[in-house]
């Protein structure tokens, strides 16, 4: 949860103040309507970023946080199926998204792993 809540935080904040950069970078035209957007998106990462940040030290897995895991899973799963069509559909993807379509999978992966497993529970010292 922690590193999930790291990951989604910066692409948020990334999205909030340097969307001009990034329209740049992914040679986008640049308008106010993408600008907005992208801005909107951020606010979306980032708030999820505090979802995880303030569930990380709960029990998380089988029937205990169930809307988080969902939620970060269904995020991540739709996310890295779209990352990885347009990636097929596209041989010159930027690297950039092929970080980011690598980090969707693995998240994926472990939010899967998550919801389909019953958590274990740290053996307290006696």
């Amino acid at each position: 949860m922690t590193s999930s809540a790291i990951v989604l935080g910066l692409f948020g904040l990334t999205l909030l103040f340097i969307p001009d950069e990034i329209m740049i970078y992914l040679n986008l035209e640049s308008n106010r309507i993408v600008l907005i957007a992208f801005q909107l998106l951020g606010a979306f990462y980032f708030a999820f970023a505090m979802l995880n940040w303030m569930s990380k030290a709960s029990l998380i897995g089988g029937i205990y946080n169930r809307p988080i895991t969902i939620a970060n899973l269904t995020h991540f799963l739709i996310g890295g199926l779209a990352l990885i069509k347009g990636f097929i559909s596209n041989s010159n993807w930027p690297m950039l998204l092929l970080v980011v379509t690598a980090v969707y999978s693995v998240y994926a992966i472990f939010f899967g792993v998550i919801f389909f497993r019953h958590p274990i529970k740290e053996k307290e010292n006696e």
